[in-house]
């Protein structure tokens, strides 16, 4: 009944919202692939279908019901009024329209937020899928009791830049071991072996954009239902997954099993085994955030806390992913037969 459009759809991110896609009632939607100049004709493949990523043209939209823009943020400026134009809902993943007019950032796991989109919303931006988690885990939180004070540090992996950032941090970690000069295009700095709050001068990417970003989702979905969050963004020397360190306050003492009992439930794994520690690895794939809870030090032998630590981890791509793909669903309701409105 629908007809989707993937720009951006020879990126990571593309690639895991195809996937994604297929897993979802969307997946008898008509798919098309569409991508800068450097990509047009490479061969892929949209469920059991082999085709090819088409460039973008000045018909690339017609017709079609959802976009999803997955490719650089230069990508989305210069195409998603023209896919607005055709009569498409635009669901943009790179993050480049979240402080334009009207548009609404969205996390439908998260119920409510402080506004829905309508007829008149030219764009709706999936939440940054750290955002997304640190929701998830103080909404939980709150369940049990409310949140005095709430910091995160935030392990950025590779992918989240691109498959350059994580070529080069494959290089990088090859010719260190050989003794070789590094690559330094995309970093200005050793990625590789070591853990990073800033890269060099002439590096192509940035923490500060990523970090200003999660803060802005959070707020977005938060509508003044959770905490402020003071928030540090580092970069890890892995490919794939987020990883969090959480410092959670409470405003009043509660048993270590009722906030256990919170954080329990869709979309969040609670790992109760040292052995089964959650990390990147091991999120990788996984549509739940995997989380453990530590209680801070306190009296000896209490069962009630107000202070603790999460350790949680998520796939960043597949997260990211599941998300728009949530919002595309939230989104039927506007375009109830498929058909351009």
């Amino acid at each position: 009944m629908y007809k989707i459009a993937i720009a951006g759809a020879s990126t990571l991110l593309g690639r895991e919202l195809k996937d994604a896609l297929s897993e979802s009632p969307l997946a008898a939607a008509d798919v098309i692939l569409l991508d800068d100049a450097a990509a047009h004709g490479q061969l892929d493949q949209v469920g059991d279908e082999v085709t090819f990523v088409h460039a973008i043209e000045a018909d690339a939209f017609e017709h079609v019901d959802f976009t999803f823009f997955t490719g650089t943020e230069d990508l989305t400026r210069r195409h998603w009024r023209q896919a607005l134009r055709s009569g498409s809902t635009v669901l943009d993943l790179s993050g480049a329209l979240d402080q334009e007019s009207g548009v609404l950032v969205r996390a439908p796991w998260l119920g409510s937020e402080a506004a829905s989109p309508d007829l008149f919303t030219p764009a709706v931006v999936p939440a940054h899928p750290a955002a997304l988690a640190l929701g998830l885990l103080l909404d939980r939180l709150q369940l049990a009791a409310p949140v005095r004070f709430a910091a995160a540090t935030l392990l950025e992996p590779a992918s989240e830049f691109g498959r350059a950032a994580m070529d080069e941090l494959h290089q990088q970690t090859v010719t260190l071991l050989s003794f070789q000069a590094l690559p330094r295009a995309i970093y200005d700095a050793q990625a590789a072996y070591n853990i990073l709050s800033g890269f060099g001068e002439n590096s192509t990417i940035s923490l500060g954009p990523a970090e200003a970003r999660i803060r802005r989702h959070y707020e977005a979905l938060s509508a003044s239902r959770w905490p402020a969050i003071a928030l540090q963004v580092l970069h890890a020397p892995v490919f794939h997954g987020h990883a969090f360190s959480i410092a959670i306050e409470l405003e009043r003492p509660v048993d270590i099993s009722a906030l256990e009992d919170a954080l329990s439930g869709d979309h969040v794994d609670l790992v109760l085994e040292d052995t089964d520690s959650p990390s990147n690895l091991a999120a990788t794939g996984q549509n739940d955030v995997l989380v453990r809870l530590r209680p801070e030090q306190g009296p000896r032998n209490s069962s009630q806390i107000s202070r603790l630590w999460l350790w949680a981890a998520s796939d960043n791509l597949r997260l990211n992913a599941q998300n728009a793909v949530e919002c595309a669903l939230d989104l039927r309701r506007l375009r109830p037969k498929g058909t351009v409105q």
